[in-house]
């Protein structure tokens, strides 16, 4: 019997059996569930067999493929929104003080405009089985598995009906492959794209396009190649297979808050390290400061580019590679992958500190890990955002100025 007490950084209820620290998937703050354990070590994992009491937090979760399919792309659903907010500001505000060493006060997250049907952008498995594609998630216990998804309800169902008129010709997708993995993201426009990975050829490409007429561009990354474009009904050459947060609402506000902070430093230069498609870094020119925008992703560095006025720039590099050569930055905003910042780019700021650094992490982990590394700098500020409601993912800005 595990009594739970907290929310871990993956969306693991944490309990204590004698000794032991116990992660049980699918349970709340203040639950006592009867669970079946298998240790290693001070560690334990368990599977609840029976909620013996439960907390006033849990709900019941609207998605049938959360508990029936033990669906993996949500980890909170059965938590009321007041105590999902309550657990990421806890995840946020344990990273900072156990790993980084810096125990501050963590305000809670910003909230979500939509806590369903919010997400502009729906990435699915596909696996041939008998003949047939299935397309769909993975189990939260078994990563291997794949069940075939009927709806997911923080998706916009825009995205999701797409998904439906391509799965619809799923015999035109690339003969041979037993894997894949596509994605649907809907644009400004409300049509979509699609982008495909997986496949050696690709032959019916044009015959899917034609099908499906609200996919709007079509990209292709094969096995053992580069992604590349294949065919595109738009006019603006927006780079639709890049990086997009997924939460436009919380997007929005999210960027006006990177925005307003650089500002008040009254920068004359400014490096943004992992640009984009150069939305912020464009704002921040138009308000006067000269910007290098740094992003590794050709095809949203050409779209920074051109949207750049003179006197800024957008460079396709890899920002450990290219802070040696861009100029000593007033402010630098840096929005970098789950992974964080690379081991160069902390020494970089070490060696030559900006009068404020502007850190957008979804990764509380490795945002703490990356703050350890920047002794010279203090903590000003810290804000979670819901970005992505119903997970155990947080999104954070801290703002970072020399001590």
């Amino acid at each position: 019997d595990v009594r739970v007490e907290s929310i871990a950084a993956g969306g693991d209820g944490v309990g204590r059996v004698g000794g032991m620290v116990a992660f049980v998937p699918r349970t709340a703050p203040g639950d006592l569930v009867r669970a079946r354990l298998s240790s290693a070590g001070r560690f334990a994992r368990g599977v609840v067999e029976e909620v013996l009491e439960p907390s006033p937090a849990r709900v019941a979760p609207p998605c049938p493929h959360y508990e029936r399919d033990r669906c993996g792309g949500c980890q909170l659903q059965h938590l009321a929104l007041d105590a999902q907010h309550e657990a990421k500001r806890r995840i946020v505000a344990d990273a900072l003080a156990r790993i980084a060493r810096r125990p501050v006060d963590v305000p809670p997250p910003v909230a979500s405009p939509a806590p369903w049907r919010y997400r502009r952008k729906l990435t699915l498995a596909l696996r041939r089985a008998g003949g047939a594609w299935i397309a769909g998630l993975r189990a939260h216990d078994d990563p291997d598995a794949v069940f075939a998804l009927e709806d997911c309800p923080i998706t916009d169902e825009r995205v999701v009906d797409a998904w439906r008129a391509v799965l619809a010709h799923a015999e035109l997708l690339p003969r041979g492959a037993r894997e894949l993995r596509g994605a649907v993201r809907l644009l400004d426009d409300a049509s979509v794209a699609f982008s495909l990975e997986g496949g050696e050829r690709w032959a019916e490409s044009d015959r899917l396009f034609d099908a499906v007429p609200r996919v709007a561009a079509l990209w292709w990354h094969p096995a053992g190649g580069r992604r590349r474009l294949l065919h595109d009904r738009r006019g603006d050459g927006a780079p639709g297979a890049s990086f997009v947060q997924v939460n436009p609402g919380v997007a929005e506000r999210l960027a006006d808050d990177v925005v307003a902070t650089v500002l008040a430093h009254a920068p004359e230069t400014v490096v943004d390290a992992y640009a984009g498609a150069g939305d912020v870094a464009v704002r921040l020119a138009g308000d006067g400061a000269r910007v290098v925008a740094i992003e590794w992703d050709a095809d949203a560095a050409a779209y920074a580019a051109a949207r750049l006025p003179a006197g800024s720039r957008a460079e396709k590099a890899r920002v450990e590679d290219a802070l040696h050569g861009a100029p000593t930055a007033d402010v630098a905003p840096m929005n970098p992958p789950r992974a964080g910042l690379d081991l160069a780019v902390p020494a970089a700021l070490e060696g030559a500190p900006p009068r404020a650094v502007v850190y957008v992490s979804c990764n509380p982990a490795t945002l703490a890990r990356d703050l350890a590394r920047l002794p010279s700098f203090v903590i000003r500020r810290v804000q979670p955002y819901d970005m992505f409601p119903q997970t155990a993912h947080v999104e954070t800005l801290v703002e970072l100025v020399p001590a």
